[in-house]
């Protein structure tokens, strides 16, 4: 999937579908302006019933590696993450559950979670296609970096929100949960590992509590994050 991901920034046709003005960036840019071509490449994301665990935590990994990495430290601008991919993010919680459930078929199983994947790759493709910073997430120096999960669910237990914090953070500590068994898989297909896990929550909460919008809405847009502080400058 995170080649898949590489192929759309590749593909200007894909890249520049969505317009700035677009009021529905998939139904009014991608899929007005690149339908063939953006059909084409999420068909390549396929799960068989002999790999749908490790499927499931390969999507996981590839949502949080584009809505983590896409920051624009070009503008100054703090970290954000963007409405729109966070929730690619949060429901991925679920797919996991689907696992266990015995009243869904494995095949049923399976075709959901392509269906996932190939959404998520559309939702992507739909708010820029910002490019995902990996150094962004590895070189994050957290505002309380003494702190474990335990400390950051806290913070935003307290913190004054609809519920959309909460569950990105439930969502990060999950995936790490999911992932941990293909740590030793390439980064090509696991670019998130280890350390960047806590990294994540810990931009997470930071980027709620720093003040001015909590979210950026189609985050590959420059125009986007107008309103988004600048970080600390040295």
């Amino acid at each position: 999937m995170v080649q898949l991901i590489h192929e759309i920034l590749d593909s200007s046709t894909i890249r520049e579908s969505p317009k700035w003005e677009d009021g529905n960036k998939i139904r009014d840019g991608v899929f007005k302006r690149a339908p063939n071509e953006m059909t084409e490449l999420a068909a390549q994301w396929k799960v068989a019933p002999d790999e749908l665990e490790r499927k499931t935590a390969e999507m996981i990994n590839a949502v949080v590696y584009f809505t983590g990495g896409a920051q624009k430290p070009k503008l100054n601008k703090h970290v954000k993450f963007d409405f729109f991919y966070m929730h690619s993010l949060n429901s991925s919680i679920f797919f996991s559950a689907f696992l266990n459930e015995k009243w869904l078929s494995v095949e049923n199983k399976c075709r959901l979670l392509e269906w996932k994947g190939r959404f998520d790759l559309a939702m992507y493709a739909s708010r820029g296609s910002p490019e995902p910073l990996m150094e962004e997430i590895k070189n994050y120096e957290p505002k309380k970096p003494e702190q474990d999960w335990s400390g950051i669910i806290e913070r935003v237990d307290n913190h004054p929100d609809d519920g959309h914090a909460s569950k990105l953070i439930r969502a990060l500590a999950h995936g790490e949960k999911a992932c941990q068994p293909y740590e030793g898989e390439s980064d090509e297909t696991f670019p998130i590992k280890r350390d960047m896990w806590l990294k994540l929550g810990h931009m997470a909460i930071d980027s709620v509590e720093i003040g001015g919008p909590s979210w950026v809405r189609n985050a590959g847009f420059d125009q986007a994050w107008n309103d988004v502080p600048e970080r600390a400058r040295l």
